[in-house]
């Protein structure tokens, strides 16, 4: 089986390119400088053991990056082609090229081929609300993964892409990424009791995509999650959406400077009733614009309820009328009398002909979070009429 440990080389790498992570440029000191202080709210500092200049490239040899609680991940030599400067004392990059990725430990092998950035932009001095100010990139990409266990591949993926384009006026940013061609061998599992869920699903292989597109709005601080998509081969297309507002650059610099205070704080359970009082606080800034969670079957309902009901000594038909009587009886006790009738209309129609089942909750007008809270705490039946909450299926 997987061992964490085994990720950490690849997550390093990762990490540095899906959030941006370091680049550099002709005055190395200065810009390793500039990078850490537009990147010192995330927790992570970058440190290198010398650079190669040749005119507009940089080697950085030794390339390492320390987090706050003191771990220090080894990426090694990258380098960055068309380093210029940007005129106001920040930096651009054209491409910034990681090191590929081969190590094995514990018979488990983990290659990954080709990451880089393109387009970075390491500003001049720390972080605004303005994008000028934010450590950015263009494009975050990686070539094929693959991940082997005692020599046999077990996991896949051809590529990995990420975008980032401003939005007019630099407003926010709208982006999207797509894990291309993941190809998982689920005969490889050990787990007895997944195992035996597998073969009598008759999958031998995951093989699909994930897909994200989204914006974010830098004044009002909302974020729209579009899409984050997981697609897959004879299963079916799960997709999850999010609006919310007040998630502006201030919000998260409270929460970072939250988080960093915690981690200073030697006295844990001290350090851990601050957060979260410091949490409480910073959710009231927030606002519940609208989310939905939904699912478009390509089979897989239909081989669980044929799985449940063996196990119950029924068929899988006999299953799907059962859940249609049983459902409704349990949702009665949490006395919510309307979104009890949706649920049982959208459930019987979705088990008489599985296509689609969609779950959204968007109110009338953005909800405050304090808001959500209180009737949480309060009336919790009253949830499905404060967020808008409709079940629905096959449409």
């Amino acid at each position: 089986m997987l061992r964490n440990r085994t990720f950490r080389p690849l997550l390093a790498s990762a990490s540095l390119v899906l959030l941006s992570g370091p680049a550099f440029a002709l005055d190395g000191a200065d810009l390793v400088s500039k990078l850490n202080a537009s990147y010192a709210a995330s927790g992570f500092t970058v440190g290198y053991a010398n650079a190669d200049v040749a005119g507009s490239t940089i080697t950085l040899k030794g390339v390492n990056v320390k987090s706050s609680d003191g771990k220090t991940a080894q990426i090694g030599d990258v380098t960055l082609d068309g380093v210029k400067e940007d005129g106001e004392g920040g930096y651009t990059i054209d491409t910034v090229a990681f090191p590929d990725i081969n190590q094995t430990e514990n018979d488990t092998t983990i290659v990954a081929n080709d990451l880089q950035l393109t387009g970075v932009a390491i500003p001049a001095g720390e972080p605004d609300n303005t994008l000028d100010s934010l450590l950015m990139y263009e494009s975050a990409s990686a070539g094929s993964v693959t991940l082997s266990e005692k020599g046999k591949q077990v996991f896949s993926l051809s590529g990995i892409e990420a975008n980032v384009t401003p939005m007019d006026n630099d407003a926010g940013i709208e982006f999207d990424a797509t894990v291309s061609d993941i190809n998982a061998d689920l005969s490889q599992v050990e787990d007895p009791k997944a195992k035996d869920t597998i073969q009598k699903l008759g999958i031998q292989s995951l093989k699909g995509e994930v897909t994200v597109k989204g914006s974010w709005e830098l004044a009002s601080g909302k974020v729209t999650l579009d899409e984050y998509a997981f697609d897959f081969a004879n299963l079916g297309r799960l997709n999850l959406s999010l609006g919310l507002s007040g998630y502006t650059p201030d919000f998260i610099k409270g929460m970072q400077d939250a988080m960093k205070a915690s981690q200073d704080n030697p006295n844990k359970e001290e350090a851990n009733a601050a957060l979260g009082m410091s949490m409480m606080g910073l959710v009231q800034q927030l606002t519940f614009n609208n989310a939905s969670i939904s699912f478009e079957d390509a089979s897989l309902t239909k081989k669980l309820l044929e799985i449940a009901g063996a196990e119950q000594g029924v068929s899988g038909d006999q299953m799907a009328q059962s859940l249609k009587g049983l459902v409704p009886l349990m949702m009665a006790q949490l006395n919510m009398p309307e979104l009890q009738n949706q649920v049982s209309q959208a459930l019987t129609t979705y088990l008489d002909d599985p296509k689609n089942l969609t779950i959204t909750a968007e109110p009338e007008k953005p909800v405050p979070f304090p808001m959500i809270m209180g009737a949480a705490m309060g009336a919790p039946n009253t949830i499905p009429q404060v967020l808008g909450v409709t079940v629905t299926a096959n449409e």
